[in-house]
């Protein structure tokens, strides 16, 4: 990669972006997008350095600048997590990688998604790898360490693009990838507290360094509110019943694990079928913790606006909640004309903005599901960018 500016530290502007010299000028913005590139360019990036040392254990001579954008603390060490990430052949194919391209993963996780684009786009493709967990950053650091300057990897959450984008001069770019929810490792790692499957610290932060916890909504919200909670980002059908034996129980004692959590809400439902009893009221708090759909709201017209005409967008859900969002605004920004059916002639002349790649989302096949239960739910939906503006958002 020909840009080493970012290696001065988060906070700087870059002078070239992963796209050489290419500013962040789609084709004909509408005022919808001019408006969201002037706030982006307005924001001030937050350094992510907080004065502590950086192990230069893993990737030799790059991880000083490596890892100190990634906020490595002193002592620690990173192991590569050689993990295959779900429906990774599927992504691949869906974002078209080609020789030289220019890619975002914006949720990196372990690097396995975001290893597959620099292995196709080679010899001089580029990824901007992102993620917001702290951990995630060091494996994927870790892992793209053998692509050299190929490869960048920042500590952020997506929801902050237009940020990054400015400061990274990423414009015209040929993929963008999403792969939402939680991850294995976040799920296998109890004191992270994503997970009711062994005890830890009822967190559920995907950046435990900021933000409320589930703790925090679990001590302050109102029986009511976490009933909403529980009923609108979980679907869950005993939402009211769980918040008030949540209410009960907190009157007696904190609730502050997730062993704790997971009794209480087994004792009022049951156990019926195969499925924890607890699933749905953790998942409901962890998007509630983490913004996730307000930020897959947001992002998604921003993302769209930063690709190319030909550059795709790939996003990954996991459960009917997100697939809904993504759905809704792809389909939307897929649309040509929106006159009333018993208009007989098109005044609107509105124009797509998106190429669906695809009539439906992909799935896992028996092969991955087999390996990977945990792919079952997964939904890959994919568009591609055409010269028109986008007006979602």
């Amino acid at each position: 990669m020909r840009d080493r500016s970012w290696a001065r530290g988060a906070g700087l502007q870059t002078r070239r972006g992963l796209g050489g010299n290419r500013a962040i000028q789609p084709d004909d913005p509408s005022p919808r997008q001019a408006s969201l590139e002037t706030r982006a360019s307005k924001m001030r990036p937050r350094a992510q350095s907080r004065g502590t040392s950086y192990s230069t254990t893993v990737l030799g001579d790059s991880a000083p600048r490596l890892l100190h954008w990634a906020g490595i603390r002193g002592g620690e060490t990173v192991n590569e997590v050689e993990h295959v990430p779900v429906l990774y052949q599927e992504t691949l194919e869906a974002l078209a990688i080609r020789p030289g391209g220019h890619y975002i993963d914006c949720t990196a996780g372990s690097g396995g998604h975001a290893a597959g684009i620099l292995e196709r786009s080679a010899p001089d493709g580029t990824v901007l790898a992102l993620d917001t967990d702290s951990e995630a950053v060091s494996r994927t650091a870790a892992r793209l360490a053998s692509f050299g300057d190929r490869a960048r990897v920042a500590r952020a959450n997506f929801r902050d693009l237009g940020t990054i984008a400015v400061r990274e001069g990423c414009g015209a770019m040929d993929g963008i990838l999403f792969d939402l929810g939680v991850s294995s490792v976040q799920l296998g790692t109890g004191r992270r507290g994503f997970s009711f499957q062994e005890d830890g610290p009822l967190d559920m932060r995907m950046d435990p360094d900021h933000g409320r916890s589930a703790a925090d909504l679990i001590r302050d919200l109102s029986e009511r509110g976490l009933a909403d909670i529980f009923r609108r980002y979980g679907e869950e059908p005993a939402a009211a019943k769980v918040a008030a034996a949540i209410a009960r129980a907190r009157s007696q004692a904190p609730i502050t694990t997730t062993g704790q959590l997971a009794e209480l809400i087994a004792r009022v439902k049951g156990r019926r079928d195969r499925i924890h009893p607890a699933t749905m009221v953790f998942q409901a708090l962890r998007i509630a913790v983490n913004g996730e759909l307000e930020s897959i709201e947001t992002v998604l017209p921003l993302a769209v606006s930063l690709l190319r005409p030909g550059g795709r967008l790939a996003v990954i859900a996991f459960h009917s909640l997100e697939d809904r969002i993504v759905k809704r605004f792809l389909h939307e920004e897929a649309r040509a004309c929106r006159c009333p059916a018993s208009q007989p002639i098109c005044t609107c002349d509105r124009q797509p903005a998106l190429r669906l790649v695809g009539r439906h989302a992909i799935q896992a096949g028996p092969d991955e599901l087999h390996a990977n239960p945990r792919a079952r739910s997964a939904r890959l939906r994919a568009a591609e960018r055409l010269c028109y503006p986008v007006r979602g958002g």
